[in-house]
């Protein structure tokens, strides 16, 4: 049998002189940052908006994203495990079809989902702090400035910089999934106790315009799987976990399979507590759960956890985009401006004030949760699209180890599954398509610009590296 890749302890990276990164992470701390990659946003502000388009059976999308999501992890699961290294979706898709242009729209691809993420989860945090404390926002411009003024505190923090552990991840995670585990205790306290009503779960009424079951049940779809993603940052995660081509697809699928039942066990909680047409009103559903389920818990309390996932999510979220910013400077696939480090806080101020402006305008001028999730999902489909389309094309590309191999079938469904997903047919708002395509038009336009400054200072264009364009971000 071959040695399995990853096993080295301290020895150098392959194809560098450089020492590679210390592996510390063992089987629980990896599954620990899978769980607690998944968990956040989503599953706190959307539930309501996918009752609003298939009524009690809201657990029926997430079921659905679910299996979508489970495909793509296949074909991560591949790739991570031949390419054992901190890489991405940027990095597979370079080292599959070698065109820089591609990889560099999948990355700014992946680095606006994580912008759009971030202002969901800003949307998401004001709302909870309003109706959690009584604060009476009025209406869309009092959330939309408290979220405006949330952003920039992340702005702040992210320029003072911020040391990320896995430690930390710990504890967030953690508190993460008590708030969920709080909804899920009250809903089956309340059906044991023969409260609620548990036959909503099996009602699937369509929501107006939604054009028939079927299609109401794909629009939910689009809209869950932005609580499904973040299982692809793992990946960045290779060059430093024990073992990666054995721990990646056990602890890969288990994080998918925990978080996919705690989803669909809230969900079911949510329905059977509150009905479908109150659940889909405003922006803090969950909320509304605590409150029905159990009158006497302090809602204040359940609100500051959700604030805390939510605020974890959307700095998680900006760091990525910043950095991912910062990194596609270095490689002059983007203006060098963008790549200036402060030279006493020592972050990347520059890409940071660009990625934090893009924020600002969609809280500002998109505002509404469904719409800036749903282009995350949207845009993230797209590189779940190239990513399964990637694995094959690889296999052209033998590695000495061993590693895992996907059944063909699979990445062949996750591309049609995903391909299918982003289509406009789905009906999806058609606000996700132009938030898209203006981010994604931003940074054609970005590309023109460095391609002309490039040529002007004779500059070429390398290979790209893993360390500074190869990371996906945390979207929930």
């Amino acid at each position: 049998m071959q040695p399995s890749a990853g096993d080295d302890k301290g020895a150098a990276a392959p194809g560098t002189g450089e020492p590679s990164l210390h592996r510390v992470m063992g089987p629980w701390l990896l599954l620990l940052f899978i769980i607690g990659d998944i968990l956040g946003t989503g599953i706190y502000a959307l539930t309501g908006k996918v009752a609003n388009l298939v009524g009690g059976a809201v657990w029926l999308p997430f079921l659905m994203a679910f299996a979508v999501a489970l495909l793509t992890a296949f074909s991560y699961l591949e790739l991570v495990t031949k390419y054992p290294r901190a890489a991405g979706a940027a990095l597979y898709t370079h080292r599959a079809f070698g065109i820089h242009f591609i990889t560099f729209l999948v990355a700014f691809a992946v680095m606006s989902s994580g912008i759009t993420s971030a202002s969901t989860a800003s949307r998401a945090f004001a709302a909870n702090l309003s109706d959690a404390f009584g604060l009476g926002l009025a209406g869309g411009i009092g959330i939309t400035i408290v979220g405006l003024l949330f952003m920039a505190v992340i702005a702040a923090i992210n320029f003072r910089g911020v040391g990320e552990s896995v430690k930390l991840n710990v504890v967030l995670t953690c508190v993460e999934l008590t708030g969920l585990l709080i909804i899920i205790v009250i809903g089956l306290w309340a059906i044991a106790g023969g409260h609620g009503d548990f036959s909503r779960v099996l009602e699937f009424k369509a929501g107006e315009g939604a054009g028939g079951t079927f299609w109401a049940a794909i629009a939910a779809t689009t809209l869950a799987f932005f609580a499904m993603v973040g299982f692809e940052d793992s990946v960045n995660m290779a060059e430093e976990t024990k073992d990666p081509v054995n721990t990646f697809p056990r602890i890969l699928l288990a994080g998918l399979l925990i978080t996919g039942t705690i989803y669909l066990l809230v969900s079911i909680s949510a329905i059977t507590l509150v009905a479908p047409a109150e659940l889909g009103e405003g922006e803090t559903p969950l909320l509304k759960v605590v409150a029905a389920g159990a009158p006497g818990f302090p809602l204040g309390v359940f609100g500051f956890i959700t604030m805390f996932a939510v605020a974890n999510s959307a700095l998680i979220n900006m760091l990525m985009a910043s950095r991912l910013v910062y990194g596609m400077s270095r490689e002059h696939v983007l203006p060098p401006v963008l790549g200036k480090v402060h030279a006493t806080r020592r972050t990347p101020y520059i890409a940071i004030a660009f990625t934090t402006l893009l924020a600002f305008a969609l809280i500002a001028f998109v505002g509404e949760v469904p719409a800036l999730g749903g282009t995350t999902a949207l845009l993230l489909t797209c590189v779940f699209t190239i990513v399964n389309v990637a694995v094959l094309v690889l296999r052209r590309d033998p590695v000495e180890h061993r590693h895992f191999r996907t059944p063909t079938a699979l990445p062949v469904i996750g591309t049609a599954t995903c391909a299918f997903l982003a289509g406009p047919w789905t009906g999806r708002n058609p606000v996700e398509y132009q938030v898209a395509g203006t981010l994604l038009a931003i940074g054609v336009l970005l590309w023109l610009v460095t391609v002309w400054i490039n040529r002007a200072t004779g500059v070429a264009l390398s290979d790209p590296r893993p360390e500074d364009i190869g990371g996906d971000g945390a979207h929930n």
